[in-house]
């Protein structure tokens, strides 16, 4: 039986999927889109008997990184990992929107990734996708190993994110979906930056970007 676990917990304003995983066998954790309440994460984690060791973010917005400063103040070696190009996110608050709800949040990663690269934190293993679209710089996180998608802001049941927002793009999120996250194994699970878990093969049988033909 894995000893892989991963553990939801709705955070901010709009209720963001912040992620804590971990393998049972060690005491460190990775840290997914902390964005807010991070005392609280923080908690989770002392509860969960494990430490700290990185923060994966999908993207630049302010409702997936606001925790990230609090945790950095708690555990100064964690490091925080975003896509190569989500810097411009990161570091201006017009931007990642943080400025729009009176909490300028604004810093740099310590590393930025690029698409097909692989992560190894806390025992686990994480394959960069880039998925542009939702931003420019999205990235999702494939745990193959555990048939686990981390999705962020791109994919979601039945679903996909906005793309209204600065460097949003309605034609590059549908064709990172296609081209990038439907290849995927279909028992593939799917975790996203909002809602509910779903799988691979679910949106590719229900999901609009599935019969798209723009």
């Amino acid at each position: 039986m894995s000893d892989f676990r991963i553990k939801t917990y709705p955070v901010g304003q709009i209720g963001t999927n912040c992620y804590i995983i971990f393998r049972e066998q060690f005491n460190k954790a990775i840290i997914v889109d902390p964005g807010d309440e991070g005392a609280n994460i923080l908690e989770q984690c002392r509860k969960l008997s494990v430490t700290p060791e990185v923060i994966l973010l999908t993207h630049g917005h302010f409702d997936h990184i606001m925790g990230v400063e609090e945790i950095k103040r708690a555990f100064p070696e964690v490091v925080v990992y975003a896509g190569e190009k989500e810097k411009v996110l990161l570091t201006d608050p017009s931007v990642n929107l943080s400025a729009n709800i009176g909490r300028p949040c604004s810093f740099n990663a310590d590393r930025y990734v690029t698409d097909g690269e692989t992560l190894e934190a806390a025992g686990i293993l994480a394959h960069v996708i880039a998925t542009p679209g939702h931003t420019e710089g999205c990235v999702c996180y494939y745990m193959k190993e555990e048939d686990v998608l981390i999705s962020g802001d791109t994919l979601f049941l039945e679903s996909l994110g906005r793309t209204d927002l600065p460097t949003g793009d309605q034609f590059k999120i549908i064709n990172s979906i296609r081209q990038k996250l439907f290849p995927l194994p279909g028992d593939t699970m799917v975790y996203p930056g909002h809602g509910s878990v779903t799988t691979i093969g679910h949106e590719k049988s229900y999901n609009p970007v599935a019969s798209y033909r723009g």
